[in-house]
């Protein structure tokens, strides 16, 4: 068991971590200038991918990052610089942008990376924390990192380095999000699997257009059949019109079970029945469900007058993850 002395220095040792690398967010949120612009407007200008690369702890927050560009909107993967010397220069084309990490700026393995965009005339980014380093040099744009200390009190594992650097790819993805007016629709597109998938879909994504639908004049009988061959445990009852003036529910047929079968759906009915767009979010829906104590949702459709174009139950919505 761990004694309170050991517990009070492993508190004092991360806090210090995470105040190192808060202050060094800091100094690079100072530092951003035009060469972060100009390195967007070369992305944008790309007809191509973003090629992105670094070695070590810097080929993970690469690698990261061609992930998050790639999932918002901005086509992009990881290279491995060492592959990159055996063949995966190949994976480079021209009309590509390539972006490369190297807290040095001076990573041997990038050498071969580099020399194949300058010879065929690939943009190249570069993220480094000495401007005078040899990546830089060769970069058509220049993202420098400040300086800053390592989080550990040897200066010798990179933590606030790959901080700074992960940092400044996530501020590049929404940069070049936002001004493609990345929307949530997009998101979900490429994110279908998952919770953030799930939260983005919409009831039309999970709807049954196979709806329970009586007229208003149906008999209670034929009601009841329908409502049982649907298996929604509810009916919807249209007017003339075909617009859904209400619902008929387990709550409905309990508190008219005296003379029931000599009822029509309009007379016993619960009218004005609360519905959903197709186009909203699913999870919308279950909060209705959840605050009506209901199961089921009628979709309908403002475009399409009153007329019923779905039905949700939330069985739907728990088995897409959402709720």
């Amino acid at each position: 068991m761990l004694n309170r002395m050991d517990k009070t220095v492993f508190l004092t040792t991360g806090r210090r971590v995470i105040a190192r690398e808060a202050q060094a967010l800091g100094l690079l949120s100072d530092r951003i200038d035009d060469s972060f612009a100009d390195a967007v407007e070369l992305i944008l200008g790309a007809h191509g991918r973003v090629i992105v690369s670094g070695m070590g702890k810097s080929g993970h927050i690469a690698r990261k990052i061609a992930a998050t560009l790639a999932s918002t909107g901005t086509p992009a993967h990881f290279v491995h610089p060492a592959e990159a010397s055996h063949g995966d220069l190949g994976m480079m084309a021209q009309g590509d942008v390539a972006l490369v990490l190297s807290n040095s700026g001076e990573t041997p393995e990038l050498a071969d990376l580099i020399a194949y965009t300058r010879r065929f005339g690939i943009p190249l980014i570069g993220v480094a924390g000495n401007a005078g380093s040899t990546l830089l040099r060769q970069c058509d744009v220049r993202l420098v990192l400040p300086k800053a200390e390592e989080a550990c009190d040897k200066g010798i594992v990179p933590t606030t380095s790959t901080a700074m650097s992960l940092a400044l790819g996530d501020a590049l993805a929404i940069a070049l999000m936002e001004h493609r007016q990345f929307t949530p629709e997009h998101f979900r597109e490429f994110h279908p699997g998952g919770k953030l998938g799930a939260r983005l879909a919409k009831v039309r994504d999970l709807m049954h257009t196979d709806m329970p639908l009586v007229a208003q004049a149906t008999p209670m009988s034929d009601t009841l059949l329908t409502m049982t061959q649907k298996g929604f445990g509810v009916v919807g009852v249209q007017d003339a019109n075909r617009d859904l003036v209400g619902v008929v529910t387990d709550g409905d047929l309990r508190r008219h079970m005296t003379g029931l079968l000599d009822m029509t759906a309009a007379q016993v009915m619960t009218a004005h029945p609360r519905t959903i767009g197709p186009d909203a979010l699913a999870e919308e829906a279950v909060a209705v469900m959840n605050d009506r104590r209901i199961t089921c949702l009628f979709v309908v459709d403002p475009a399409e007058s009153q007329n019923a174009v779905g039905i949700l139950h939330v069985h739907d919505c728990l088995r897409a993850g959402i709720g």
